[in-house]
């Protein structure tokens, strides 16, 4: 490979590896793409070999990144570094794929791992609960589904992929408890509240066969009897949402933060709300200790008398 190489072409074969060698989504690879035209303009402003790129030139590359790269005397956020450092790992892998270069001369190794930001959740009040809670119009069969949607979201915290891929047999409404299948296919048990109980009762007693094709299985469907799909559960409690008069943004992931932040408000010990999320550690869970922790300051700050408000 010579020292200023055919990048283009390079990229357009990295494109096609990507697509066709291990089907990433078209959205992947253009954003991986971008990234290394990123790098591109990176080894070709200073003058440096791909082939013998050492661990400090990736070093200085990240600094780059860091600090002017993104057009500006600003550079990228830590989680837009993050995601270029993965795929120049993945371009060069490549290479490597392509005999191009003997071995891959970025390993993956901690010290070259970009720590990223960790933003809190964002989770909605009591009150916006309730304005959401109360927007599905429940004179239609439509209205009625999707508010036993969204209590059912709220009141048991599954993910987007756990209520589509949900069948009528996953549920007990006697005992108030789900069967759910999460990821890697690992199954838990969740429960559900009475407010939940009594309208997903009414969905699958009265409206799910209304809409329901006789042989489909899914517990929540569309107009047309099928399966509802993630983007149409997405838009269902988006549209809600707007129609409440929530605050921007809310999706089914933001249930999910409320019903974990709200338990914890409530008492509930944090590793029962790691079991009931299904997370594999109480380290992803703890984020939302510092969400708690975070609204208690401001209440604490705006009420009490000698906290030294400004």
């Amino acid at each position: 490979m010579d020292v200023n190489p055919k990048l283009p072409n390079l990229l357009n074969k990295y494109s096609i590896y990507l697509k066709a060698g291990l089907a990433r989504s078209d959205r992947t690879v253009s954003v991986y793409t971008s990234d290394i035209q990123t790098f591109f303009r990176f080894i070709e402003f200073n003058a440096i070999n791909p082939e013998k790129i050492t661990r400090e030139e990736v070093r200085q590359y990240l600094a780059w990144l860091a600090t002017s790269a993104n057009g500006g005397n600003h550079g990228y956020t830590r989680t837009s570094i993050a995601r270029k450092f993965v795929a120049l790992r993945s371009f060069y892998k490549f290479l490597v794929a392509c005999t191009l270069i003997d071995t891959n001369p970025i390993p993956r190794t901690k010290q070259f791992q970009v720590k990223t930001e960790r933003k809190l959740p964002t989770f909605l009040t009591y009150q916006e609960i309730d304005a959401l809670m109360q927007s599905p119009d429940l004179s239609t069969p439509t209205g009625t589904r999707d508010k036993a949607i969204l209590e059912l979201l709220y009141s048991s915290g599954i993910r987007l992929s756990e209520i589509t891929d949900m069948n009528v047999k996953d549920m007990n409404l006697h005992d108030d408890e789900l069967l759910i299948r999460g990821k890697s296919d690992k199954e838990r048990i969740v429960y559900i509240g009475s407010v939940a109980r009594e309208f997903l009762t009414q969905y699958v007693s009265h409206t799910r066969p209304q809409l329901a094709k006789s042989t489909e299985d899914a517990m929540f469907v569309n107009r047309y009897g099928d399966r509802l799909s993630k983007r149409s559960i997405e838009k269902i409690v988006s549209t809600h949402a707007k129609k409440a008069g929530t605050r921007p943004g809310v999706h089914t992931h933001t249930l999910r933060h409320s019903f974990a932040t709200h338990l914890l408000e409530g008492g509930a010990d944090l590793r029962v709300v790691q079991e009931l999320l299904g997370h594999a550690s109480p380290t992803t869970t703890q984020i939302y200790t510092h969400i708690t922790q975070t609204e208690a300051r401001k209440v604490y700050m705006a009420s009490h008398p000698r906290a030294g408000k400004d």
